[in-house]
C-alpha cells in the first residue's frame, strides 16, 4: 500500500542525529553512566506520535503500574501521557465535570487544582482532612444527607501521599472507607500521586487506591495520576493517567486538539533512561530521592522544635515536602485563641522580616481563616530554614506582644 495520507515532515531534514545522557547511577551516586538516544528510538522521538503517548514509554508505564499497584493489562483500564500531571487532571475535569455541577474536594486541598473547577463554575462541597487522610465519617454524613432533588457530585478529588499543603498521608483504613463510599454513592475517585514515590514513614506505604479497588466488586472508580517532576526532573514535564479507557480516551481527544500530543523528544529521552536503569534500579532511585526528602524533614522539624515549641503546632509529614503547621499567635486558653487568622501575619509581618511562606487560606477551596501556614523544606540548607524559623519565631513573639 502507498500513502499519500501522512501530513508529516519528512525526518531526512531533521539535524539531529543523536542525543547522549549523563546521569548519576541510581545505585552509586559518585558513577556517572550515560545513555545514547539515536537510531529508531530517536527517530520516534523527533516525529509526530500517537496522542496517549510513545507505545515504549507507555509500554514501561503498563509495567511499573503492574509492578507497584497490583494493575494489569485487559483490567478496562489504560495510559495517557500528558505534559505533567498537572496537564491530565485537567483535561480530566473538563471531561468529567459540567458547568456548576458539585465536586468534592478535600481541604485543605492542593491550590493548584482549584482553577480547573472555577472556570467551570463548580460548586466546592469540601471534605476535612486530619493527619489521617480524608475524613470518611465526615464524607459519609455529606452524602447520607444531600437532599434528593440535587444530584449528587460524580467526582472526589484527593493527594494521599504527602498531600500540598498538608504533608498528610491517608492511612489505609481511610482509603478503603472512601473506596466503599465511592461505590455506594457513584462517585469516582481523582487520584492525584505526585509524592508517592516521596514516602519516607516508619510504616510500609500504604496501597493507593489504583491498587485497593481490586479488591472491589468492580473497578473503574479510580483515576490516578502519576508525575516524574519529583523523582525525574519537574522540566521534563512527564505524568500519565491511568483510568478507564473512556476516559483515557475523552482526555486524548482533548490532547489532539489542543497540542496533538506531548513532546515525543521527552517521552523518548524519558523511556532511554528509565528502560536502561530498569524498574529495580528506578526503585533504587526514588528511595535515594524519598531519603533525601526525609534528611531535609529531619532538619526542618529540629529546628521548628527548637525555635517554635509552644508556638506552633504541627502532625510530622510522612511523605512529600510539605510542612503544615498552625500558629498559635494567641497562647492557648487565651480568649479568641481558636479563631485566629495567619494570612495578615504571614503577608505582611513575615514578608517584612524577611521570611516567605503560604497562608492556609490559599488552600480552603471555601475561603475563611485559619491560623494555618505551609512551608516546604525541599529546597533550603540548614542555615537558611534556621533562620526563617527564627524570624518566624520573632513575627509570632510580636503578635503575642511579647
Amino acid at each position: 500500500m502507498i500513502s499519500l495520507l501522512a501530513g508529516k515532515p519528512n525526518s531526512a531534514t531533521f539535524p539531529l542525529t543523536s542525543v547522549q545522557l549523563k546521569a548519576r547511577s541510581p545505585t552509586d551516586p559518585n558513577e556517572e553512566v550515560t545513555t545514547e538516544l539515536s537510531g529508531k528510538a530517536l527517530a520516534e522521538g523527533l516525529q509526530y506520535g500517537p496522542t496517549a503517548g510513545l507505545p515504549s514509554l507507555i509500554e514501561w508505564i503498563h509495567g511499573l503500574q503492574e509492578r507497584e499497584h497490583g494493575r494489569k493489562k485487559g483490567e478496562g483500564w489504560r495510559v495517557s501521557v500528558g505534559s505533567g500531571s498537572q496537564d491530565v487532571i485537567h483535561k480530566a475535569i473538563i471531561a468529567l465535570v459540567n458547568p456548576g455541577e458539585p465536586v468534592l474536594v478535600e481541604s485543605p486541598v492542593y491550590a493548584g487544582v482549584l482553577p480547573t473547577f472555577e472556570s467551570l463554575n463548580c460548586e466546592f462541597v469540601v471534605v476535612p482532612t486530619d493527619a489521617h487522610g480524608i475524613n470518611s465519617a465526615s464524607l459519609r454524613s455529606t452524602l447520607e444527607n444531600w437532599p434528593a432533588s440535587k444530584p449528587k457530585p460524580k467526582i472526589l478529588y484527593t493527594v494521599p501521599y504527602g498531600g500540598n499543603p498538608t504533608g498528610m498521608t491517608a492511612t489505609e483504613e481511610r482509603r478503603r472507607e472512601v473506596l466503599a463510599l465511592a461505590r455506594e454513592h457513584n462517585f469516582l475517585i481523582l487520584e492525584d500521586d505526585p509524592y508517592y514515590y516521596l514516602y519516607f514513614g516508619a510504616a510500609p506505604r500504604p496501597p493507593s487506591y489504583f491498587s485497593l479497588e481490586l479488591e472491589q466488586p468492580e473497578v473503574g472508580r479510580v483515576i490516578r495520576f502519576d508525575s516524574l517532576s519529583k523523582i525525574l526532573s519537574s522540566g521534563i514535564r512527564i505524568g500519565f493517567g491511568c483510568g478507564p479507557e473512556p476516559i483515557m480516551t475523552a482526555i486524548d481527544m482533548h490532547t489532539a486538539i489542543a497540542n496533538l500530543q506531548t513532546s515525543s523528544l521527552t517521552q523518548a529521552i524519558t523511556h532511554a533512561l528509565l528502560d536502561s536503569w530498569g524498574y529495580e534500579n528506578f526503585m533504587a532511585h526514588t528511595r535515594a530521592v524519598s531519603q533525601f526528602y526525609k534528611g531535609k524533614r529531619d532538619v526542618f522539624e529540629r529546628l521548628m522544635r527548637k525555635h517554635l515549641d509552644g508556638l506552633a503546632e504541627w502532625d510530622t509529614p510522612e511523605a512529600g515536602m510539605f510542612f503544615w503547621f498552625k500558629l498559635l499567635i494567641k497562647a492557648p486558653g487565651t480568649k479568641g485563641a481558636e479563631e485566629e487568622d495567619s494570612e495578615s501575619l504571614i503577608r505582611t509581618k513575615a514578608l517584612e522580616k524577611g521570611v516567605l511562606a503560604l497562608p492556609g487560606t490559599v488552600f480552603l477551596p471555601d475561603g475563611g481563616k485559619t491560623p494555618y501556614v505551609r512551608a516546604a523544606f525541599s529546597l533550603l540548607d540548614e542555615a537558611d530554614v534556621e533562620e526563617a524559623i527564627k524570624r518566624l519565631r520573632a513575627v509570632v513573639l510580636e503578635a503575642r506582644g511579647a
